[in-house]
């Protein structure tokens, strides 16, 4: 009897190890399963997260990319603005000269030495005048204010008292006033208003002494020639206008 109890005890003890050495792999793969499904979880997520990163990036580079198509596109209309601007300013200019070589053209027919300059010894040939007159007037014509200044003044010297200098002196001055020569402009404008005081440019001719005088700070010579202006030549624009500014200052 109490060896069966003996043998039956001894059965239950082996049997309770076998089922408790069974059952540690069991559990031992139940827990390799969780961890492999939180990794698996941790790298979806991963996943996830540099998928939205990546569809960040390619937004923030198409935005890009369409700021700098909108740039290139406003470059291009700007420069389309400053070409028409510039043809304008090329056209006008270009107006104003026609404009200028028309007038001088009509008055040129109509000069006549001064009355107060003195007899020339010897006549110069009236066709090295016109050459040398038309030569300066291209050089202005072509916006070359620096040669056609110069070369204004050398026509004066050579031909002080001939049916062109008037114009030279006009045409000069105007010339100096372009290459922003305000001294030499002063001076011829003087001279012209001076010596033909009666042609139809010597009002506007003291206009631009004052403008050339103001640009070399002269306030007592631009006072002078506006009182000048305004006394000479009441009823034209210019005079009108030096009228107006003496009575602010």
């Amino acid at each position: 009897m109490q060896r069966g109890l003996a043998s039956l005890a001894t059965a239950l003890a082996a049997a309770l190890l076998l089922t408790a050495a069974l059952s540690v792999p069991a559990r031992a793969g139940i827990f390799d399963d969780d961890e492999a499904r939180k990794q698996i979880a941790q790298q979806r997520a991963e996943i996830t997260d540099l998928a939205k990163r990546t569809d960040t990036v390619n937004r923030n580079q198409m935005d890009f990319a369409n700021q700098v198509e909108a740039i290139k596109a406003d470059i291009a209309k700007l420069r389309g603005q400053i070409e028409v601007l510039s043809y304008g300013l090329e056209a006008a200019q270009k107006r104003q000269m026609d404009f200028y070589v028309d007038l001088d053209n009509r008055l040129r027919k109509l000069e006549q030495p001064s009355a107060d300059t003195k007899a020339e010894t010897a006549k110069p040939d009236p066709a090295l005048e016109t050459r040398d007159y038309e030569a300066a007037l291209a050089n202005l014509k072509a916006a070359k204010f620096k040669e056609a200044a110069a070369a204004f003044v050398a026509f004066i010297k050579t031909y002080p008292n001939g049916s062109l200098a008037a114009s030279a002196h006009y045409w000069g001055g105007y010339a100096h006033a372009q290459a922003r020569d305000h001294a030499g402009a002063a001076e011829l404008f003087g001279k012209f208003a001076a010596g033909w005081p009666n042609d139809e440019r010597a009002p506007a001719a003291l206009e631009s002494r004052v403008a050339s005088l103001e640009a070399t700070k002269d306030l007592k010579g631009v006072r002078a020639t506006l009182e000048l202006l305004a006394d000479k030549y009441p009823n034209s624009p210019a005079g009108k206008k030096a009228k107006l500014r003496l009575k602010k200052k």
